[in-house]
């Protein structure tokens, strides 16, 4: 089994979204980000 579990799925303009749906000790949340050549750019 997983400890943490995170979504992904696509957000506007090209970015992606990240959700943490379960984790243990962190509350739920999401990150919006784009993925690059050079990595992960944070929006």
């Amino acid at each position: 089994a997983s400890t943490f579990r995170i979504y992904l799925r696509k957000g506007k303009k090209g970015s992606r979204v990240a959700k943490l749906v379960d984790s243990p000790n962190l509350p739920e949340g999401e990150a919006s980000f784009y993925v690059e050549t050079e990595g992960l750019r944070d929006i």
